[in-house]
């Protein structure tokens, strides 16, 4: 019996069917077929997030033929045979059927070619080489796609370690789609694989490696395969710092109880060592987002000391000082990383304290600091930062008149 995906709405969709009867009117029927993870992710009930399709069609004809039907087509990858269709504001990316010619490990030469099975024979895991026709019937080269991905086993094509050699991201990626699609035991020569090749992760660009690390922490739980990453030494060859895998583990239970969304920034900070330094370099030599990078940086902070017992008023102060996304951060890791003595219940409540309060501005400016006798200047702002200090440690006293009074005082300290 063939399996089916029937024929969701995805498949059937207006944008998607006028891009089919584009590449058939010149290719003829099944020149086309749904490829990867659409169908992957259709076949174990996933969402689907991208339309990719293989075709026996050059990019030259591919092209040819959108333009004909009066669909827009972008080269977006044509050397290695792609180009996206923008059908009704909807990308659909296309590529021609390749062989590998050569291959570095980083780059491939490729040849295209009309044998479906060549292009399966040349992608990474049996789940990802599966191909849909347009009334759903898949198509499964490997023979073995439908039912590892059905299964949960990540298995590579053919010989695992040729498929790394071929190229090294995918060494990162298994670990990925463990963490994403794995179920039960790993596949033991796909680990062994990983293993014996993790040194081969070094060459590739800081990008690649960081973005596959960060889509791998997004899973709803990716302990296992985080722990496998350890296990194998690919970790170490990623991160080069020790990885503290019990705050991390910590920190994805307390997010699989669907109080908090998962976060790869912030699972990533968890498995760092609690070193700020070191934490900022590692986001250099990754190449991570300024962004992303400071909150790593601040939400890794030893000072000051988080407690599940801290008062509404520590916690009002914390805020403000640090933003309440620095604050939620820190609590997290720090109730990750507390002894189970502390309940749930308390670090739930201060962090719901903390999303829960507007931090107010000081009601105070640069002018009445000058009416109060300070020469315009740097002086006015060191004035105003020792009265925002003694406002904050007053719990964000309201009485604008001790306010003032408080200026005065400093006023003059600095002045006289």
């Amino acid at each position: 019996m063939t399996d089916t995906l029937g024929q969701p709405h995805w498949m059937t969709a207006p944008a998607t069917a006028a891009v089919f009867d584009a590449l058939e009117a010149v290719g003829g029927p099944d020149c086309a077929r749904f490829v990867g993870g659409c169908v992957r992710n259709a076949l174990v009930g996933r969402p689907i997030d991208d339309i990719d399709i293989a075709t026996r069609l050059t990019p030259e004809q591919v092209t040819a033929a959108l333009q004909a039907a009066g669909i827009r087509a972008l080269p977006t990858g044509i050397e290695h045979g792609t180009v996206t269709a923008i059908s009704s504001h909807l990308p659909h990316e296309i590529t021609t059927l390749r062989r590998d010619v050569s291959t570095d490990g980083r780059r491939a030469t490729v040849a295209f070619t009309d044998d479906w099975h060549e292009d399966a024979e040349r992608r990474d895991f049996t789940l990802n080489a599966l191909y849909a026709r347009r009334d759903g019937g898949i198509f499964d080269p490997t023979g073995h796609g439908v039912a590892d991905a059905r299964a949960g086993r990540i298995v590579f094509v053919g010989d695992p370690e040729q498929r790394l050699r071929e190229d090294h991201l995918r060494n990162l990626r298994f670990f990925r789609f463990y963490a994403w699609f794995g179920k039960g035991a790993p596949d033991p020569a796909a680990v062994a694989a990983c293993a014996a090749l993790k040194d081969s992760v070094d060459n590739l660009a800081a990008e690649r490696i960081s973005k596959e690390l960060l889509k791998l922490l997004a899973a709803d739980d990716p302990r296992a395969a985080v722990r496998l990453m350890a296990e194998t030494g690919v970790l170490d060859v990623v991160l080069k710092l020790p990885a503290d895998l019990g705050r991390f583990e910590a920190l994805c239970g307390i997010e699989g109880d669907q109080l908090f969304e998962n976060d790869p920034v912030l699972r990533l900070a968890a498995l760092l060592p609690s070193d700020q330094v070191a934490a900022a370099r590692l986001a250099e030599r990754l190449r991570l987002s300024n962004p992303d990078r400071d909150r790593i940086v601040a939400a890794l902070s030893p000072t000051p000391v988080m407690k599940s017992w801290m008062s509404p008023r520590e916690i009002r102060r914390e805020v403000y000082r640090g933003g309440r996304g620095t604050f939620r951060d820190r609590a997290k890791l720090a109730w990750a990383a507390a002894p189970r003595t502390a309940t749930t219940m308390q670090w739930r409540g201060l962090i719901a304290l903390a999303d829960g309060w507007s931090p107010p501005s000081l009601p105070l400016t640069g002018e009445e600091v000058m009416n109060a006798g300070v020469p315009k200047g740097p002086l006015v702002g060191r004035v105003i930062r020792e009265v925002e200090d003694w406002w904050v440690d007053n719990d964000f006293l309201e009485d604008k008149l001790s306010i003032i009074e408080k200026l005065k005082a400093v006023a003059q300290g600095m002045v006289y």
